[in-house]
Parts: C-alpha cells; sequence; structure tokens
C-alpha cells in the first residue's frame, strides 16, 4: 500500500463522511456506543468477586463491598459459607447478565451496519443509473459491480468489526489496566514487563496483514472477472477447443490468490503463539512477584484473569484495525462514484413537457465521444411528422451515434437537434425518451417471463393491452407456443429464445408505450425466413404513422422510406429517395451493387 493510501485511511473528513450515513439510526450508534462502556466498565467485576471469594474461603480478613451489601442485602456476608455461596450465585447471574449484554452489542452494530449498507446502497446504485453513458465507456461494469456489492459490503464492516468493536476492546484494556494499577500497582508493572514487545508484534501483524488482505482482494477481482468473462463467452471457448489454455490461465490465476492467502495465514500463525507466549511470560513473572512477596491466591487468581482480559482483545484488535482499514478504503472507492458529477439532469422544471409530434430537424451538429476525434461532421437533415427515413452506410460511419445524441444519451458538442422547432435541451430526458421508442439490433433482455419483460415492470400495463399489442405486431401465436405463454421464462439474457423472437418481444415493448417517434435498428441478416417475414410485418405496424428512423442493413429493405441519407466516416454524402440515389450513381449505388453482388 502506497503512503498515499495509509494517510488517507485515518481521512477524520471520511469517516466522518460515513457516519453522516448512520444519522437517520443515531440512536442506534448512541445505544452501541453506551453498551460498549457499560461492557467495559463492568469487565473488572468477575475477576475481582472471585478474588473476593478466595480471599473470604482462605480465612483473610475482607471487607466486602458496599454495592455488594445492596445486591445481597438479606443475606450475612460475614459468615464465609453465606459469602462463597452468593457471591458465587452472583457470579452466575452476571455471567448471563454480561452475556446477554455482549450479544445485544453485537446484535446492534452488525444492525446499525446493514441499514447504513442499506441506504449506500441504493445511493449508489441510483446514482449509477444516473451516470452518462460516457462514464461506461470509461469505467468497466464489473468495477461499478465491485463498487456496488463487495466494497459496500466491507463498509459495513466499520460498524460489526471494526470501529464500535474497537473502542469497546480499547476501553476494556484501559479500564482492566485501571483496575489493576489500583489493586497493586508494583504487581502490575511487573506483570506488563513484556506488554511493549507485544505492542511491536501487534503494528507488524497489522501491517503484514493488511498487506495480505490487499493482495488476496486484488486476486479475488482478478478471479471473478476471469470466470465471468468465461462463462459468458464458453461458447466461443469450447468452438475453438480452448479449455485447456483457458483452465491454464485460471490455474496462475488461482495460484496467485492461494499465494497471497498463505501470506495472511503465515502472519496469523507467527502472530498468535506470541500473544500466548506474552501473556505466559506476564502470567509467569506475575506468580513469582506474589511468590517471593507474599503468597495471595485470590490475587494471582485475579491478576491472570486480569491479564487474560487484556489481552484476548488484543489478539484480533490488530485484525479489527485491518477491518477498519479495509473498510475506509472501501468508503474511499464508493465515494468517488457517488462524487461523480457526469450525472444526466432529471429535473428541471423550466422544461417544455408539450406533446411531440414527431418533427426533427439536425442542424450542423458536430460528435465527439471525446473531445480529439469527431464521429459526426456538420449533420443537417430534416424529418417531417410521420415520415420514415434510413440511415445507411459502412460499419462506423456515424448511424449508431445519431441516434445516441436524439435520445440524448450523448450530448453533442456542436450545433442543435430541434424536435417540433425546439431544442432537445428544453425538454427533460423521461418525457423525450417516453416519445421516443428504441428498437435495437442487439437486443438486451432481462431475467423473468416475457410478460416481465415486454412491460419492465411497470404495472400501469394490462396483460390484455400486452396481448393486443403482440397481436398487432403478429406475435400472439408464437407467444402462446411457448410452455407458459406470456409467463415463459426466457433465461438470463433471453438465450432460451431466438434472436428474431428476442427482436419481436422488443418490437411489442415499442408498440405498447406507443412513441411519436420510432428507431429502429433493422437487422434481419442473421435470422430464420419466418421470423424475417413477422419482423417486416412488425415493423410496418411500428412505422405506420409516425416519425421513423431507421438504420438500414439490407437496402433492399428501404425502398419505401421518404429519405434515405447516406453516411461515410462522419459526413454526410447523399440524401434522397431510393430511385433518385440509385439514379445520382453516387455512394449509395456503389453500396447498393456491392450488397447485391455479395448476394448473387
Amino acid at each position: 500500500m502506497s503512503n498515499g493510501d495509509k494517510k488517507r485511511i485515518f481521512n477524520l473528513s471520511l469517516l466522518q463522511r460515513i457516519l453522516t450515513y448512520v444519522r437517520p439510526y443515531k440512536s442506534w450508534f448512541y445505544i452501541s456506543i453506551l453498551l460498549a462502556i457499560i461492557i467495559a466498565l463492568i469487565a473488572p467485576i468477575r475477576p475481582y468477586l472471585i478474588q473476593l471469594t478466595i480471599d473470604k474461603a482462605i480465612g483473610k480478613d475482607v471487607i466486602i463491598p458496599q454495592w455488594l451489601h445492596y445486591i445481597l442485602f438479606s443475606k450475612d456476608l460475614h459468615i464465609v459459607t453465606q459469602v462463597v455461596i452468593w457471591v458465587t450465585v452472583f457470579q452466575i447471574v452476571f455471567i448471563f447478565f454480561e452475556t446477554l449484554l455482549r450479544f445485544v452489542f453485537a446484535f446492534i452494530t452488525a444492525k446499525l451496519g446493514q441499514y447504513v449498507v442499506k441506504d449506500l446502497r441504493i445511493a449508489t446504485f441510483k446514482k449509477i443509473l444516473q451516470l452518462k453513458l460516457r462514464q461506461f465507456d470509461k469505467t468497466p461494469i464489473g468495477t461499478l459491480t465491485t463498487r456496488t456489492v463487495n466494497d459496500i459490503e466491507s463498509i459495513n464492516e466499520i460498524f460489526s468489526n471494526g470501529l464500535i468493536p474497537i473502542i469497546s476492546d480499547l476501553l476494556i484494556i484501559i479500564i482492566t489496566l485501571v483496575t489493576m494499577f489500583w489493586i497493586d500497582w508494583q504487581l502490575t508493572l511487573i506483570a506488563l514487563i513484556p506488554f511493549p514487545f507485544l505492542i511491536v508484534a501487534t503494528y507488524y501483524f497489522k501491517e503484514s496483514v493488511n498487506a495480505s488482505f490487499i493482495s488476496v482482494r486484488n486476486a479475488i477481482a482478478n478471479l471473478n472477472a476471469f470466470v465471468q468473462e468465461h462463462l459468458t463467452g464458453i461458447t466461443i471457448v469450447q468452438a475453438f477447443a480452448a479449455e485447456e489454455r483457458e483452465f491454464r490461465k485460471f490455474d496462475t490465476i488461482n495460484k496467485e490468490h492461494r499465494s497471497a492467502n498463505i501470506k495472511a495465514i503465515f502472519a496469523y500463525s507467527v502472530f498468535f503463539p506470541i500473544v500466548e507466549l506474552v501473556l505466559a511470560i506476564g502470567i509467569g513473572l506475575t506468580v513469582w512477584w506474589i511468590a517471593a512477596q507474599q503468597l495471595n491466591p485470590g490475587l494471582l487468581i485475579a491478576f491472570i484473569l486480569y491479564l487474560n482480559q487484556i489481552f484476548r482483545p488484543l489478539r484480533i484488535i490488530a485484525d479489527k484495525f485491518n477491518v477498519l482499514q479495509m473498510g475506509m478504503i472501501a468508503a474511499e472507492r464508493v465515494f468517488k462514484v457517488l462524487d461523480n458529477s457526469d450525472v444526466e439532469i432529471i429535473n428541471n422544471t423550466s422544461i417544455s413537457t408539450d406533446t411531440i409530434k414527431g418533427n426533427i430537424a439536425f442542424k450542423q451538429v458536430w460528435f465527439a465521444y471525446n473531445e480529439s476525434q469527431y464521429v459526426l461532421k456538420d449533420i443537417s437533415f430534416q424529418v417531417n411528422e410521420g415520415e420514415t427515413i434510413a440511415l445507411v452506410g459502412h460499419t462506423g460511419s456515424g448511424k449508431t451515434s445519431i441516434i445516441s445524441i436524439l435520445n440524448k444519451l450523448y450530448d453533442f458538442q456542436q450545433g442543435d437537434i430541434l424536435i417540433d422547432d425546439k431544442s432537445i435541451h428544453t425538454y427533460s430526458n423521461e418525457h423525450l425518451r417516453k416519445n421516443i421508442a428504441v428498437v435495437l439490433q442487439d437486443v438486451f433482455l432481462f431475467s423473468g417471463t416475457i410478460m416481465d419483460n415486454i412491460t419492465l415492470y411497470n404495472t400501469a400495463i394490462t396483460e390484455q393491452q400486452v396481448i393486443n399489442a403482440a397481436k398487432m405486431i403478429g406475435v400472439h401465436d408464437f407467444i402462446m407456443q411457448l410452455p407458459k405463454g406470456y409467463y415463459f421464462s426466457i433465461g438470463e439474457r433471453g438465450t432460451s429464445l431466438s434472436m428474431g423472437q428476442r427482436q419481436l418481444i422488443s418490437f411489442i415493448r415499442a408498440l405498447l408505450y406507443n412513441p411519436s417517434i420510432l428507431i429502429l435498428d433493422e437487422a434481419t441478416s442473421s435470422i430464420d425466413t419466418e421470423s424475417e417475414l413477422l419482423i417486416q410485418k412488425a415493423t410496418e405496424q411500428l412505422i405506420a404513422g409516425r416519425t421513423s428512423i431507421v438504420i438500414a442493413h439490407r437496402l433492399s429493405t428501404i425502398r419505401k422510406a421518404n429519405k434515405i441519407i447516406v453516411l461515410d466516416k462522419g459526413e454526410i454524402k447523399e440524401i434522397g429517395t431510393h430511385d433518385e440515389l440509385l439514379n445520382s450513381n453516387g455512394y449509395y449505388t456503389k453500396l447498393y451493387n456491392m450488397q447485391f453482388n455479395h448476394h448473387q
């Protein structure tokens, strides 16, 4: 870990920001702190009572504290047997009480952590949903998944196994030491002679385990990424008989994970015996001192118990510091997502909410995904309400970029886009996208039923509306042939359906939302003839009476378009109807002849 990381771990402002998420649950936080104090305050009581009982039993003149008289008010504590019996009974009850307190303390701190995790995870996922698409172009999906799941879970550990438990352990150590000095300060100093060696060992253990934990987390991230990627692309792996080669890569990554864990195990294997050794030396010195001065069994047993109360938290406090440390690092990563200002503006009371008719005008639009390279250059064209235009051109010519900026998925740098003579900047994203339906070539379906994927869990859409839309598109019969019909579970990414079937479902979804503008990535080149006919029929139903922009892959399917725009390297080369462009013998003619000859 770099020095910068170490400094950030103890950044008080970062800790304060984490604690802001505790405010709605501050009563639980205060209760947990109060319980930590109470547990620490009562920690020395049992060793003291054991010392008192032993001293009383061997006939020493022991002063019974007044508070014990109040608890055992009806008992004669001048009689030895009464003291031994009733103090022992009280200790049994006290053990149950202390155990209950520890249980409540552990439960509340864990519960507090889970509430904070819930709120943080909601805030993080909400922020991710608001990020502009260019953020997803720069940030791997796996990274955002890690921030939302793993890193936030590490923040939970700050509360359940980090900050508050550390406070509790430190208070127990301090109060126990104070009690020991109060009882016999000379004996305490003798017993703590090996204590500095433990402090040094704890420091080095913390540093070693922390470095190992970071290696383990990185190894886990590599493992997760590798497994996810190769399970997603298992078809390619098997198709090219690459199983053995990819397995060897996995084996290498897995060995790195094993080595990182072994380093952490080694640190634990060294540290815990050192703790036991230091404790044994401390007990040995205690026995030697008491034996040399005057044998006092009660004091001996009490100090052995006190030493255990000090060393028991020290066994795990270094581990808890590492948990706190990793939680702070995870929090910093999560807050980087929450602080990302590159988000879509959703709420704006000044924006237009007028009904969109569908007149579209691009006015000298320039657009680049990054400022150094424009992918659209001086794009200008007009689409009237109800017209259908087609965008054609080679891969990378700018077709998809046009529909992306029209839908405000990306911001263009120069020019303007007008819808019904108003800049798209005057429309809210929600209002604009409710009036623009997009049917993409690569249809993404979520795990769930066909009904879920059509309605997108919109409860305002009834089953009958879905059926009517499916019948209008002409795919109702195909859906009813599936097991359970509209409630057929399609599996992850819709893999149980063919490409054509997935596209037909997206057609129903678009029709249900009754858009004013339709953007259609027309792709029928890789599907069967029956699906192609259904898609062509569905396309005719969808574009009827709507302003439609079709990305054309088969030029033969766009002859009826009112206007065809030919793109090349981000520039408009030609605009016209199918016949006009063929007669001009330009770019479109070359594209058409290439495709026609290819299919011949």
